[in-house]
């Protein structure tokens, strides 16, 4: 049974804006390019970047600490290198974050922005080589079953938003749930290879309305008594380079003898 490929994301800043992309490129031990390579301090988080390692991500500024941060819309340009961020009531802020002096200069605007809700100060940290903000220490791509993603909103009797959940690909034409199952298999993704490694375990990142920044459902609270479980999606490892593209097969892993 194949799925294929509905939407794929990167998420420059952890915790702010997903950005739509056509294709990507996936290789080995590393995670989709420009995704997760900045985060935001909120106070001293003890992160290193000259020896990068995990750190947890309620150290940063992120939806399941700080609703308002889905207020923020930034988005990268890949010629220039330059980020810009909105926000409501506020001017435009423009710069690239390589540079020390705008990353210092994005911490401000974004302080002015949060407000009380941060606790700070704030400071922009970069990735550095393979490294990657993600929730996991070994989480590298992330996908979201989209059939799971409305079995959950049936539960629920509400229409989610499958961006709740912040993937890298959203995936359509798997049965609902199925991928829960698939712990160390192998799989394609377009004409990469990928092992899965483990469900994505949710928290209160999907409490939050991506539109309006109101966290306005349980959603873990709803996996649990809906499921027994708090999963929704999967991690995966990409054990074989190759480009992955809208509309691509990603095929459901053989059962193995």
């Amino acid at each position: 049974m194949n799925g294929h490929v509905a939407a794929i994301f990167r998420h420059p800043i952890k915790g702010f804006t997903p950005e739509g992309l056509n294709q990507i490129a996936l290789a080995p031990d590393e995670g989709l390019a420009m995704d997760r390579v900045w985060a935001v301090e909120n106070g001293p988080s003890g992160y290193n970047p000259d020896a990068p390692s995990f750190t947890p991500k309620q150290k940063f500024t992120v939806l399941a600490a700080i609703p308002r941060v889905a207020a923020v819309r930034t988005r990268l340009d890949d010629l220039t290198g330059a980020l810009t961020a909105q926000a409501p009531g506020t001017e435009t802020f423009s710069g690239r974050l390589a540079e020390a002096a705008d990353r210092e200069a994005f911490a401000i605007w974004l302080t002015g922005v949060l407000g009380d809700e941060a606790r700070g100060p704030l400071k922009v940290v970069d990735a550095r080589g393979t490294f990657r903000f993600t929730d996991h220490p070994k989480g590298q791509v992330s996908i979201v079953n989209m059939a799971s993603v409305r079995d959950l909103s049936a539960k629920m009797g509400v229409e989610l938003d499958p961006m709740r959940f912040r993937a890298n690909l959203y995936v359509e034409g798997w049965p609902a749930w199925v991928e829960n199952d698939w712990e160390d298999r192998d799989l394609m993704l377009g004409w990469a290879r990928a092992r899965v490694f483990k469900p994505i375990v949710r928290c209160a990142a999907t409490h939050v309305d991506p539109t309006t920044a109101v966290a306005d459902l349980d959603v873990v609270k709803a996996l649990f008594d809906s499921y027994g479980h708090m999963f929704c999606g999967i991690y995966v490892h990409v054990t074989a380079a190759g480009t992955v593209g809208l509309g691509d097969a990603v095929t459901e892993p053989e059962v193995r003898s």
